[in-house]
């Protein structure tokens, strides 16, 4: 466990100092974390709420900090460039973003013309249950996410390494609240790059 626990905080630190420079970034992943948490709680009363609230808030505002305020260019501060960061995130890249979300965009038009889902649920008959069937869609495009790549770095690297991610991305929103919870503060005062200082580290 002590070095199940180690190898998360390794994951997490390294996610940080490679992709989130931006407080801009920073301060919408704060909000993908509060919604990711509002979702979490929906689950257990309304699903439907939280598949809406998980996917149009709070991964829409989360990769929108990736895609267009993250920068690109050589980071100076962990003396790599962009092409390597890509290379070795353990999660999902940007290329593996796109794929994502293109499914995700994909899956009204999929719900609508595929009622039933290929015969997984009863086929909507108003609009209410079409938003029914959308969110069960929706729900089964994150599991699946995080199912595939979990299970995929067990044969990149190991079953730890995709357990600790998978618990990871779990836990994230708790953790993201906690680490950027200033990042709107900074970011009014002028500061649009956190400069990673080394008390960034959990560990530090």
């Amino acid at each position: 466990m002590k070095d199940f626990l180690a190898a998360l905080q390794t994951q997490r630190w390294d996610d940080h100092r490679y992709y989130h420079h931006c407080r801009i970034n920073q301060s919408l992943h704060l909000i993908s974390a509060v919604s990711f948490l509002a979702a979490y709680a929906m689950l257990f009363i309304n699903p439907v709420i939280a598949a809406l609230l998980g996917w149009i808030v709070s991964m829409l505002t989360r990769q929108a900090g990736h895609f267009f305020f993250e920068p690109k260019g050589y980071d100076h501060v962990n003396q790599a460039s962009h092409e390597y960061k890509e290379e070795i995130k353990v999660g999902y890249n940007l290329r593996r973003k796109v794929v994502l979300m293109a499914i995700w965009f994909a899956s009204p038009l999929i719900v609508w013309f595929q009622p039933t889902l290929f015969g997984l649920v009863e086929a909507h008959e108003d609009v209410r249950g079409y938003i029914d069937n959308l969110a069960i869609a929706w729900i089964a495009i994150g599991v699946g996410g995080l199912i595939f790549r979990t299970v995929h770095l067990f044969y990149l690297q190991d079953v730890r390494t995709g357990l600790v991610w998978m618990t990871k991305i779990l836990t994230d929103p708790f953790h993201d609240v906690k680490l950027y919870h200033r990042a709107p503060i900074q970011l009014l005062r002028g500061e649009r790059i956190d400069p990673m200082h080394a008390r960034h580290h959990v560990g530090a």
